[in-house]
């Protein structure tokens, strides 16, 4: 399973164990706001969505 922008936060996490020292070093809420795509999260929580990307991509070893 890849990790897109459309993933659920809580799914990617989940899937992933390693992104959620992603969510926090961007200040994604990763646990109430959790259940929302990670784009959504990344513009709700002001993330750049790119940098966002590349940092679960690394932490996910993709």
């Amino acid at each position: 399973m890849a990790i897109s922008k459309e993933m659920v936060v809580n799914d990617c996490i989940k899937a992933y164990p390693k992104t959620i020292g992603v969510f926090t070093q961007f200040k994604i809420d990763s646990c109430c706001g959790g259940a929302v795509s990670i784009e959504a999260a990344a513009t709700r929580d002001g993330a750049p969505i790119d940098e966002l990307m590349a940092a679960l991509d690394r932490a996910a070893g993709q």
